[in-house]
């Protein structure tokens, strides 16, 4: 080979090596992806695919499903009833932003004739109640009650100092003409510095034996820091049982509650 050759070919060879190193750069952070919980692979700290360890979704096996306690419907006028199921999340840390469910009625032959579907949040780590309100039923009589979710949960992990640090107590619970049109109330107050949106209050009322005499709702725009507010029920007519227990349950996103 003549030197002009060899020359040509020793800068042939330094163009193909730059070109090699400026494509390895450029492949490079594609090849080598640091773990992510979005990467559709089981890698770093994850405890499942794209979920457990450090990943905001807790995986499937890592919590404990909701309990439905009970589902029943409760007169409002003839032909109208509201719709409960009282729940409990045993999972401390861990919420569900977003589901959908299923009421389902059947008469007292088991006949279905009727059904009233949604959307909830699940609330970090105890019982909580989803109300369906002004349900239809016609001529149809609801004896019996079914409450599923019609999808599979998406469970996040919310850090314990948050929940710890957002509360709403409830305090002052009274119950007035209980024999003719009755009427709940109750102090609820913000324990906290920032204003918790959208709040679901739920009412319960209970007899002797524990059973559910009635329930009804009511809703708050908001509950600034630190806020104390009267929340009132009524129902049209007076109680078929004795109530011997009432139980408040405000209910809210605590992924719309901005800390500062």
């Amino acid at each position: 080979m003549t030197w002009a050759g060899k020359r040509q070919l020793l800068y042939s060879s330094v163009v193909i090596l730059i070109a090699a190193f400026i494509l390895f750069l450029i492949i490079r952070p594609y090849i080598n992806k640091a773990p992510t919980c979005f990467d559709g692979k089981q890698n770093g700290e994850e405890a499942g695919v794209d979920c457990g360890g450090t990943c905001q979704i807790a995986c499937t096996f890592e919590v404990d499903q909701v309990s439905i306690r009970w589902a029943r419907t409760f007169e409002v006028v003839p032909g109208r009833y509201n719709a409960v199921a009282y729940l409990e999340n045993h999972n401390e840390d861990r919420v569900v932003n977003s589901i959908s469910y299923r009421f389902r009625f059947a008469d007292k032959d088991n006949v279905y004739i009727g059904k009233r579907e949604g959307v909830a949040y699940i609330p970090p780590s105890g019982k909580f109640a989803i109300f369906e309100p002004a349900i239809d039923l016609g001529n149809s009589v609801p004896v019996y009650t079914d409450f599923e979710f019609t999808q599979n949960p998406t469970w996040i992990n919310v850090l314990g100092e948050k929940i710890d640090q957002i509360k709403i107590l409830v305090s002052d619970i009274k119950l007035e003409n209980e024999d003719t049109a009755p009427k709940l109330s109750a102090t609820l107050k913000n324990n906290s510095l920032v204003q918790i949106p959208e709040v679901n209050v739920v009412a319960i009322l209970y007899d002797e034996k524990g059973n559910a005499v009635n329930a009804s709702k009511t809703y708050l725009e908001k509950l600034d820091g630190e806020e104390s507010t009267v929340v009132n029920f009524t129902w049209p007519k007076a109680f078929e049982g004795k109530v011997v227990q009432k139980e408040i349950i405000p209910v809210f996103n605590i992924f719309s509650v901005k800390i500062k």
